[in-house]
């Protein structure tokens, strides 16, 4: 288990972004800056954290995290199919293929959970039976099992909405063939990720797929594969006991930080309730992460030598950027 007092020294140099226009257009998701050049994206994955569509602080060495463990996955679902990974120059960095992108986020859930409005507990509690066209029982409770695993699309939007096979192909998101083959390739990605993460004493929950096709129109997986912030994982050893009592699971992810917001009187739409996000929570969320790290690899966290991430990003970067005429 990772020293807390030893994440503090990179608390003031956490990475909140990046300016490198030697790489290329740069556009700012979520978590990641993409750097786009013909023929490839440049991924940094920063620190970070949002939720509830909120970016809220960085967590330190969170990009890390994030870029290693999906680095140790895509090695080990490599032969389900193809990857956008071309190279991982530097422990935040990913070089990947530039795909033309599948404009649907692909959810698999074995588990009736979540607290956003397209996750599957609450569009349940809501009443909702049918669920992106799958049918689901009365009768059930939250953070259990469901009956089989089932693929929740969302559309890939400013405001990502529920859709159901049937939608995605009228709206000329996919075509039926490659529908069927996104959906055959996801199962098998997350029956592998089940698996690996039950041999860690982990529950893979569910997880988010992004996809695209490459130069030849070969669908291909993109961005990153089972990490703590697109998917969820609970320790398996506490989950029948604390779900008998009713009680919430023990969470390795980005649903943590959730709750906790929830648990600190967090409302949407009313940032009077929006809690403040000390420094004491932030090293808190960074160990949650190292740990989901080690236990998923087996490895220790390395934690690095320099705190200045951001001058190490840009050296190792050096052999990418696009060198101009004098």
């Amino acid at each position: 288990m990772i020293d807390p007092n030893s994440l503090r020294p990179f608390l003031g140099t956490a990475l909140e972004g990046t300016n490198f226009p030697a790489l290329g257009k740069l556009y700012k998701g979520k978590v990641r800056d993409v750097y786009e050049q013909e023929g490839k994206k440049i991924l940094i994955a920063t620190d970070r954290q949002s939720a509830f569509d909120i970016s809220w602080c960085t967590i330190p060495l969170k990009g890390q995290v994030l870029s290693q463990i999906s680095a140790w996955w895509f090695d080990r679902i490599k032969d389900i199919m193809p990857l956008h990974v071309i190279d991982f120059p530097d422990p935040n960095v990913t070089v990947g293929k530039e795909l033309k992108i599948i404009m649907v986020e692909i959810v698999v859930r074995a588990y009736l959970t979540g607290s956003t409005k397209t996750s599957a507990w609450v569009n349940y509690n809501n009443g909702v039976r049918n669920f992106c066209g799958n049918p689901l029982r009365d009768g059930m409770v939250k953070n259990q099992p469901l009956d089989e695993i089932i693929i929740t699309p969302t559309t890939k939007s400013d405001d990502d909405e529920p859709i159901d096979p049937e939608g995605i192909v009228s709206q000329g998101l996919a075509t039926a063939q490659q529908w069927e083959e996104i959906t055959e390739k996801a199962f098998a990605l997350f029956k592998r990720g089940q698996e690996i993460a039950d041999e860690k004493g982990l529950i893979l929950v569910d997880t988010k797929y992004e996809m695209g096709l490459d130069e030849n129109g070969v669908i291909t997986l993109a961005d990153e594969v089972h990490t703590p912030d697109s998917s969820r994982y609970w320790v398996k050893d506490t989950y029948e006991e604390r779900f008998n009592k009713g009680e919430e699971p023990e969470y390795l992810d980005k649903e943590f930080f959730r709750l906790w917001m929830r648990e600190h009187g967090f409302e949407y739409g009313d940032k009077s309730t929006w809690p403040e996000i000390s420094d004491d929570v932030r090293v808190m969320l960074a160990s949650k992460y190292i740990d989901l790290y080690e236990k998923m690899t087996g490895d220790t966290f390395a934690i690095p030598k320099d705190s200045n991430v951001l001058d190490r990003i840009e050296k190792n970067l050096e052999p990418y950027m696009i060198k101009t005429a004098a």
